[in-house]
Order: structure tokens, then C-alpha cells, then sequence
């Protein structure tokens, strides 16, 4: 552990740790344009440039070991020099077109100038010109005349994704990114390298003109694309709809946890939210006609008073169709009030079976939190499949069958979907999106989506981690937590006042379930904790 000093501060460090490692440990921050934690050390933009006493010429801090009693200066006024002379250098043929750029207000390059620049130019030469708006892949485009060649996007493709896409051609002021010739950036993770690019050289086609970032609001969440729960920020301009025509949530960015994604996330999920704006459920619908199946626009009022009927009638029959959608706060309260209560008997459909995967990041369960029903216990051991329930339904055997999030056509087919919605069961549908069992149910509850609540998954590595509400729920909807504590009234129910936050639901799960003791949301705070094994998970796993 060798001790150093950075501009006076001493700091003891492991062997091997760079002299920039070790300043980011004493909260010095050393700027930087080709080096990243993740990637190899390339040593090439020499923005990183300290002094080191008895060192005859300025050091990278990126690539310079810290030793035992070294004694390093980053804001001496040499050091402010370098780095003068090295943004003079990447700005002598960089196009000085920030009003128009897409990553004006998040460019180093803007950035850096303001805090170590400011120098009086002398180059009046005419600047170099190169290719612009290059569509490289489905998600990419390049701009070769604001390349400073970090070469990150290049270390990228050749060490994380291993595609090898991008390289540097030809030599001095003429050198450019771009692609190998009959290459396309098409890889799972292409978008990474907009992440890694520090100026506007390489954007998201669709983000690009949308908005400029200083609207933007960013709120933690985590991804819902598979069951890896990629670490992530959500980008959204609430309150602002004349900027976006409309759209809510504008981009997904990956959020560093280096127990879960690292610094990485796949196009899949960053891409994966358009469904979020588009064909949702917005407002209650009751049946009103046996024959023709039409429905009308209802309450919240009308639409909990009947349902809360159904369920509290003598011993009435429940089934119900859960989703690995569900936040782990409305599974519990799913459990607690339709289980433990009402005695419901809770399915909930596996996995669909060819999805994508790789040794990396992407998962083939495309559900966000299978873990955690599996660690609430849902389903149980005696509980019958999806399509048992069903059955039962068909069969007269259930009085009420309610349905989360899945559409009954996918699962069981068509021709028992409808049949099972024109028998005596009442067949009551609560999810985000419409689709063919909509049209079916008798009730049509609108559910909010997990970007517009708070609450928690369990990823597949059986972490437990926070999702944030980004926007308002969509229209009439409502998180399914809030209403089946409503339904909970209305049925005789135990009531908990402490239930009236995600929170507190949180709290009586982890007194309830052994594999949450102990947790909270603030012990589990923005990078997840572990949940204990249980019993279950492991019959699970072993099934």
C-alpha cells in the first residue's frame, strides 16, 4: 500500500493503483478525455497531464503508477498549462458549432474548456474537413468533425463487445473514426459508445433534436427489459410536452453499479420503453352487454365497489394471474389481501421460452422481478398453472378471475380466453397496455407502469434494488398497490395505515418475508443489497 501525496493530501493505495485512481479517492478530480475505468488505458489525449516533483517533463496521471512517497501537483500552473495547450490542440480543427450540436450542455469538450481553457487562440488556419451525420448502425451516427480520437468507442468494440467495428484511419490532422470497411454497428450494446463519447461525435438517432439536455429531469431506476435489472437513469421532460410532441420519457442511460451492469447496458433495454405512450390503458371500462361485449368508459368508485362485491360475497371462488411484472410491493399486497384473505389462489405463467441471451448482460427472462414472487412465495406449492385457472373459470369452478398484466390469448389461446369471459366467472383485467383480453373483461382496471412508481424488483442474481417514478401515471391509472389496498376496504380486510407508501408496504414485507428481513429502502439504497436465501428460491432454482 504505498503512500501518496496529491496536492498535499497523502493517500495510501493498493499496488498498482494510477496516480488518477488515486486522486478520485481524495475527491480530485483529474480531467480526462481517452481514459475510462472500464476500458484500457490508450494514453492518448494527454488531458490528464500532473506534475511530479523530480519528474523532468509533465506525467499522464492515467497510465502512471502510484509509488511510495511520490508527491503529485494537478492544479500547479504548469500542470494548468498542458492542459491549455492540449484543448487548443483538439479545438484547432474541432467545428465551433455548439448552438447546433446534440451534446451542447453534457460535452466535455464544452465543459472542460470553461474550467481549464480560456485561452487566447492562435490558430487561424482553415479547419479540416471530414464526414458528418454518418448513420453507422440502427441506433448510432457518427460525426467525424467533432472526433477528438479518445478512441474509447474503438477500445469498446475490440475489449467489452469484442465486434472490433470501429478503428482510426490514415495519419496527423487527416486521422478519423469510422467503421471497417462492410462493418455496421449493429452489436446488442452499440449504444454504449454514445455513453463513452465525451463530445458530439457520436449521438443517439433517436434522441437526437428531441431536446436539449438542460430540460431534461433524471430520476434512478432500474431496467425492466430482462431479470439482470441493469442499473439505469431515466431522462424525461415532465410538465414540458410542447418540447417532446408528447413523449414522456425520452432516453434510457446506464447508471454505474458494479455488482449488476458495471457501466453497461444493452440496446434491447435502453430501447425497450416505447410501449410506455403507446396503446395504454388510460381510463376504467365495464362490460355492459353480455352479448356484444361492449364496453364503457367507469370509476375508480364504481369499478372497486363491484369488484369488491364479487370478492366478499360468501364464499366466493378467486383465481388469480399474477406478473414477474409486479413491483415486489404490489405482489405482497397482491398476497396479503386476494391471498392470505380472500383465499385466492395465485398462478404465475413462467418465462416465455426462446429469449435472447449472452454470457454478458442480457437474461432469456424477460421479466424484471421473477425472483422476488418466487422469494413472496407466488406461486405456492398447491397453486394450479395460469391455464388450470382458466380452466377452472370455463368449468364454473371460480366466481371472480383476475388477471394482471397478461393477455389470456397469449397464454392459453383465444378460443378459452373467450370462453372463460362469457361464463358466470367475473373476469377482471388490471395492467398497463391494451390488448386482445381487454376487450374480454367485465372490469378494465389501468395499471401504472414501473416508471411511474416507486418500489423494488429482485434481479436474477437475487438483488433487491430500487425502482423510481419518473413520470405520473399514465391518464386514470393507478399503481396496482394503491387499489388493492382499496379492494382491501372494501372486503373486510385488516386494514395497515402504515400501507399508504411503497415504503411502509416495504417495512411489513421484510417483518413478513425472512428473505427481506432486516431491509429497508434506505439500507438498500441506489446500488441494491442482497436478499437471504429462502426455501423457496432454492426448490425454485432446483425445479
Amino acid at each position: 500500500m504505498p503512500e501518496l501525496s496529491i496536492d498535499g493530501r497523502k493517500v495510501n493505495v493498493p499496488e498498482g493503483t494510477t496516480v488518477i485512481e488515486a486522486a478520485e479517492q481524495l475527491g480530485i478530480f483529474v480531467p480526462r478525455y481517452c481514459y475510462h475505468p472500464g476500458l484500457s488505458t490508450a494514453g492518448n489525449c494527454r488531458m490528464c497531464m500532473v506534475d511530479v516533483e523530480n519528474s523532468p517533463k509533465p506525467q499522464i496521471a492515467c497510465n502512471l503508477p502510484a509509488t511510495e512517497g511520490m508527491v503529485v501537483e494537478t492544479e500547479s500552473e504548469q500542470a494548468r498549462k498542458d492542459r491549455a495547450a492540449v484543448l487548443e490542440f483538439l479545438l484547432a480543427n474541432h467545428p465551433l458549432d455548439c448552438p447546433v450540436c446534440d451534446q451542447a450542455g453534457e460535452c466535455d469538450l464544452q465543459n472542460y474548456y470553461m474550467s481549464f481553457g480560456l485561452y487566447d487562440p492562435r490558430f487561424g488556419e482553415q479547419k479540416v474537413k471530414k464526414q458528418k451525420a454518418i448513420e453507422v448502425g440502427p441506433h448510432v451516427m457518427l460525426d467525424q468533425e467533432r472526433c477528438i480520437l479518445c478512441s474509447r468507442c474503438v477500445r469498446f468494440t475490440d475489449e467489452i463487445t469484442k465486434t472490433g467495428e470501429f478503428g482510426i484511419f490514415n495519419r496527423g490532422d487527416r486521422a478519423e473514426v469510422g467503421l471497417y470497411p462492410g462493418e455496421t454497428l449493429d452489436n446488442p450494446y452499440s449504444a454504449n459508445v454514445v455513453d463513452l463519447c465525451p463530445v458530439g461525435a457520436l449521438t443517439e438517432r433517436s434522441f437526437r433534436f428531441k431536446a436539449r439536455v438542460w430540460y431534461l429531469s433524471s430520476t434512478e431506476s432500474v431496467c425492466g427489459g430482462c431479470s439482470r435489472g441493469c442499473n439505469t437513469e431515466l431522462h424525461h421532460v415532465s410538465n414540458r410536452p410542447h418540447l417532446n410532441d408528447g413523449e414522456r420519457l425520452l432516453r434510457v442511460k446506464p447508471r454505474h453499479n458494479p455488482d449488476v451492469n458495471q457501466w453497461w447496458m444493452c440496446d434491447e433495454g435502453r430501447y425497450g420503453h416505447d410501449w410506455i405512450d403507446v396503446d395504454r390503458l388510460g381510463e376504467v371500462r365495464r362490460r355492459t352487454d353480455e352479448a356484444s361485449r361492449r364496453q364503457v368508459e367507469s370509476t375508480w368508485e364504481a369499478a372497486l365497489d363491484g369488484v369488491g362485491t364479487a370478492l366478499s360475497a360468501g364464499g366466493a371462488r378467486v383465481g388469480v394471474i399474477a406478473s414477474a411484472e409486479l413491483t415486489n410491493e404490489d405482489l405482497f399486497c397482491l398476497r396479503e389481501v386476494l391471498g392470505a384473505h380472500l383465499g385466492a389462489r395465485i398462478a404465475l405463467p413462467p418465462a416465455p421460452a426462446g429469449g435472447t441471451s449472452d454470457d454478458f448482460l442480457i437474461r432469456p427472462d424477460k421479466t424484471p422481478n421473477r425472483k422476488g414472487a418466487t422469494l413472496l412465495g407466488i406461486p405456492d406449492a398447491a397453486t394450479p398453472s395460469a391455464e388450470a385457472l382458466v380452466d377452472a373459470a370455463i368449468a364454473g369452478e371460480l366466481d371472480v378471475l383476475w388477471v394482471f398484466g397478461h393477455d389470456l390469448v397469449e397464454l392459453v389461446g383465444a378460443e378459452k380466453t373467450r370462453a372463460a369471459a362469457v361464463g358466470e366467472c367475473l373476469l377482471v383485467y388490471s395492467g398497463t397496455n391494451d390488448h386482445a383480453t381487454v376487450s374480454l373483461a367485465h372490469w378494465v382496471l389501468p395499471s401504472a407502469a414501473a416508471v411511474e412508481q416507486d418500489g423494488t424488483f429482485v434481479n436474477c442474481d437475487g438483488r433487491v434494488q430500487r425502482v423510481g417514478r419518473a413520470l405520473a401515471p399514465y391518464g386514470d391509472s393507478r399503481e396496482n398497490r394503491r387499489f388493492l389496498l382499496e379492494i382491501a376496504a372494501r372486503t373486510g380486510t385488516p386494514a395497515r395505515e402504515d400501507w399508504n407508501g411503497p415504503a411502509g408496504v416495504f417495512a411489513t414485507m421484510a417483518e413478513a418475508v425472512g428473505s427481506f428481513a432486516g431491509m429497508s429502502y434506505e439500507s438498500i439504497g441506489d446500488q441494491g443489497a442482497h436478499s437471504a436465501p429462502s426455501e423457496a428460491l432454492a426448490e425454485a432454482e432446483q425445479s
